[in-house]
């Protein structure tokens, strides 16, 4: 056995374990924690022969970290050492250490909550804080409490808050390993890039391969972007370095080369961050960190994923930093400034905090668990995000109304996959359909088949990657011809499938009687909530049951579909990309969503068409799906669908003439002048607050704006006054005064000012005084006119203006108008509304 840093803990572990049954090791990466410990604690007398179960969070570094130790024994994977990961699993009777990855763990649990068997757990690499991680840690614990009081727990990271850990694992003793990394040099930038993220990180390739020696390793967020990045570098670069991508999703032949090198030649390995973890990378000097993370980020409000690139932790860039100086000395380039460094976040945030918890929420129900407050966590999981989870499953009949698992719930969590590809698998075996359940199922979760062009969507149709797999069984060239589809990527998805389906079985009675469906249907009992309706424009644009909208490109074939499932897309911030779908018939909804369709019969106003509208929808959540005319409509609801069009359009909708605002100015005037408390408020606000009392009883049969014309909203007004009032209104305020020429004058009101008298000045002769109103406590304001109309006086004064002023108005008007009656006397002359009285008193 090689010796490690690590081996210099390895004393303090044993006693650990041994004591306490639980510890924490904290080690950094290359001290050989991953390998090592689990090896050297075989022979631990507390282990009695009994088996030791690793954790690790990622398969490329589970299927590594057992490939390395059965190579460190001498021996083949599957001997002493062996793995178990999705799909794949190599052990035999003879294995004492068995490397998992989480979801393994969790069904193991489940199976059997003793553990039987074995002595140890590990769980390795826990800074990374996955879901499934701190849901296996506390089932774990749990049952160990319960039942194991006798297994021993060991957790080990390279950057973790140990005291933290170590509280959960109650008062557990913490070590603290050290590491054999050579010392690496940090260059940052001195200001920030002006450039694409992939453009600066193919310009920091090219300062490493020059400034050093060995090969590089270059972080990138995602897949996308390691495309791009590898195209650039292909151009740019000598032949003679190779280019290795690695991630998750790549096929293990190509994750091999990354790691293990290529024979001599120089490499550039392009890398997500699995690239962080305890995966050792052979060969690499020199570190380029573009400093950026993609990271799901789950929304309870909407139920949706929303991707989003984030900057890296500084434990993540430490990290990746320390994988150059695993050889010896080595280089990191960061590109970014120290400033940007220092105010980066010193930790990941928890997974649990930002994800899905479907399958949490799932696996607790199996365990016995309603509420995540009855066992311990490192991060308890988000009320928001639990409760919405519950929904979900209660959705696709995990749950019954009690909140409890069903016969068809215990089902799924046996299954061992996301609820919602085992709702939709189990559907797929009722209905004889267990092929093309299990094949949609695997073709959104494995890796596209179809091959994209960097920085496309592409066709999102799966109906179209149904046909091309298909096509790969039958050996006819993928459907499209070469570089269409992914062949690995096919492979992948068949395998899948097919291991699905041997979970699944075939129920007795499969297929005779539950209906078949199409690829659509099947995906619905999956995705209930991703059911989207066409909203309209050039067919590119859905809306979500829940609201959401989500987009096509508009070239895509499904644009223009009516109704499609969408099991993949970008939630976004303000509007989804889809980029997975599949078409559905109306019928299907109907008869999938039965349970959460209703009937409603809509009464309301239009904005757009200015009428009220009257019509029966079928409605899934915020979706109308169906809507026919109600013939007959309640008149009531008709009247307050109106009143609410009117509100909407404001009052200046209604017929107002002349007459009317005549009337309401009369009225607030009089508010105003009498204090008997009988006069309404006839203001717009005040007419708008009260609609429903003294408009509505006259709203039957209307419908339309310009129905509103038809109405006579001056009788309408004076409704709002009994016969009495009527009276005492125009006693009060008047409408037209009669002035001494016997003619009847209109009085001008407005509400706040004195009301106007607009007479001739010839027509007032013989009145001595300003006339008044409202029981004489308000004069009126007299505007005397010239015999063209035209005032010559305005004033509350009459007898003052006889007085004082009217001998010049005289002296100066007599001459303009000599025909009509310019008398010397005012006081005592007759008033004339012609152009000279019939028997002047006086002469001119």
């Amino acid at each position: 056995m090689p010796s490690y840093p690590i081996h210099e803990s390895l004393p303090e572990v044993r006693a650990a374990l041994a004591g306490s049954r639980r510890a924490v090791l904290s080690a950094p990466p290359g001290s050989g924690k991953t390998t090592i410990v689990p090896l050297e604690l075989l022979d631990a007398p507390w282990l009695a022969g009994q088996s030791i179960l690793m954790l690790e969070p990622r398969r490329l570094a589970a299927r590594a970290s057992a490939e390395r130790m059965a190579a460190l024994l001498g021996e083949a994977v599957g001997g002493t050492v062996g793995y178990s990961i999705r799909f794949e699993r190599a052990v035999s009777a003879a294995t004492r250490v068995e490397v998992v990855t989480e979801g393994i763990l969790t069904r193991r649990l489940q199976a059997d909550p003793m553990l039987s068997g074995v002595g140890l757990v590990i769980f390795d690499e826990f800074h990374e804080r996955n879901l499934h991680g701190d849901l296996a840690l506390a089932l774990c614990l749990d049952g160990a409490d319960a039942l194991r009081d006798d297994l021993r727990i060991l957790v080990m990271s390279a950057t973790l808050d140990t005291e933290q850990v170590s509280t959960l694992l109650g008062g557990a003793p913490v070590i603290r390993g050290e590491g054999r990394s050579h010392p690496v040099e940090i260059h940052y930038l001195s200001r920030p890039v002006d450039e694409t993220m992939e453009r600066g990180v193919v310009a920091g390739v090219k300062r490493a391969l020059r400034e050093t020696e060995g090969d590089i390793l270059a972080f990138l967020p995602g897949v996308a972007e390691i495309r791009r990045v590898g195209h650039q570098l292909g151009a740019a670069l000598d032949p003679a370095v190779a280019i290795a991508p690695l991630y998750g999703d790549l096929d293990h032949g190509r994750q091999l080369q990354a790691i293990r090198g290529t024979g001599g030649r120089r490499r550039v390995v392009l890398a997500t961050a699995i690239a962080e973890t305890s995966l050792t990378i052979e060969g690499i000097g020199a570190v380029v960190d573009s400093g950026w993370s993609r990271v799901p980020r789950f929304d309870p409000n909407n139920g949706l994923t929303r991707l989003e690139t984030v900057r890296v932790s500084r434990a993540g860039a430490d990290q990746r930093a320390g994988r150059a100086g695993r050889l010896g000395p080595g280089h990191c380039y960061r590109l970014w400034s120290p400033s940007t460094h220092s105010g980066l976040t010193p930790h990941r945030s928890p997974e649990i905090l930002e994800a899905d918890l479907a399958h949490l929420v799932l696996e607790l129900l199996q365990w016995g668990v309603r509420e995540p407050s009855a066992i311990r966590w490192m991060t308890p999981p988000p009320a928001g995000a639990f409760g919405q989870a519950r929904d979900l499953l209660r959705t696709i009949g995990a749950l019954d109304g009690r909140g409890g698992l069903t016969p068809e719930g215990g089902r799924m969590a046996a299954l061992g996959v996301h609820p919602r590809l085992a709702a939709m698998m189990l559907r797929g075996a009722a209905s004889g359909q267990q092929i093309l359940a299990t094949d949609l199922a695997a073709l959104v979760s494995e890796r596209d088949i179809m091959r994209r062009v960097a920085g496309e969507i592409g066709p999102v149709d799966l109906g179209l990657r149904l046909e091309h797999l298909n096509r790969w069984r039958a050996k006819e060239g993928g459907g499209g011809g070469a570089g269409v589809i992914d062949r690995a990527a096919c492979a992948r998805v068949d395998h899948a499938s097919r291991e699905w389906r041997k979970r699944v079985g075939r129920p007795a009675g499969a297929g005779s009687d539950a209906p078949r469906l199409s690829a659509g249907g099947l995906l619905a009992h999956a995705y209930p909530d991703r059911i989207a309706q066409a909203a309209g424009g050039a067919g590119t644009r859905y809306r979500l049951v829940g609201g959401r909208a989500a987009g096509l490109d508009g070239g895509d074939s499904l644009a223009g579909s009516g109704y499609l499932v969408v099991p993949d897309l970008d939630a976004g911030r303000k509007e989804g990309r889809i980029f997975l779908a599949v078409p559905i018939l109306l019928d299907e909804i109907l008869s999938i969503r039965a349970g959460a369709i209703t009937h409603r019969q809509e009464v309301r106003w239009d904005p757009g068409a200015d009428r009220v509208i009257a019509v029966d929808e079928q409605r899934l959540e915020r979706l109308t799906l169906s809507r026919e005319r109600l013939e007959r409509p309640d008149p009531e609801r008709v009247a307050e669908a109106m009143l609410s069009g009117i509100r909407i359009m404001g009052i200046d909708a209604l017929p107002w003439n002349r007459e009317a605002r005549r009337w309401q100015s009369r009225l607030l005037c009089l508010r105003e002048w009498d204090d008997a408390g009988e006069w309404p408020d006839v203001t717009d606000e005040a007419l708008m607050d009260g609609l429903e009392s003294w408009l509505g009883p006259w709203l039957q049969g209307v419908t339309r704006r310009e129905q509103l014309k038809q109405l006579d909203l001056l009788a309408i007004l004076k409704g709002m006054l009994d016969w009495r009032s009527r009276e005492r209104m125009e006693a009060l305020a008047p409408e037209r005064l009669r002035v001494p020429s016997g003619s009847l004058k209109r009085i001008e009101y407005r509400s706040g000012v004195a009301p106007v008298l607009a007479v001739r000045l010839q027509e007032m002769f013989g009145c001595t005084d300003t006339p008044r109103i409202c029981g004489g406590r308000v004069p009126l304001v007299l505007h005397l006119l010239s015999p063209a109309q035209r005032p010559v006086q305005v004033t509350q004064d009459l007898r003052g203006f006889w007085e004082k002023t009217y001998e010049e108005v005289r002296k100066e008007l007599k001459g303009r108008y000599p025909k009509h009656y310019w008398p010397e006397d005012p006081f005592d002359a007759s008033a004339t509304a012609g152009v000279r009285p019939k028997k002047p008193k006086d002469r001119p």
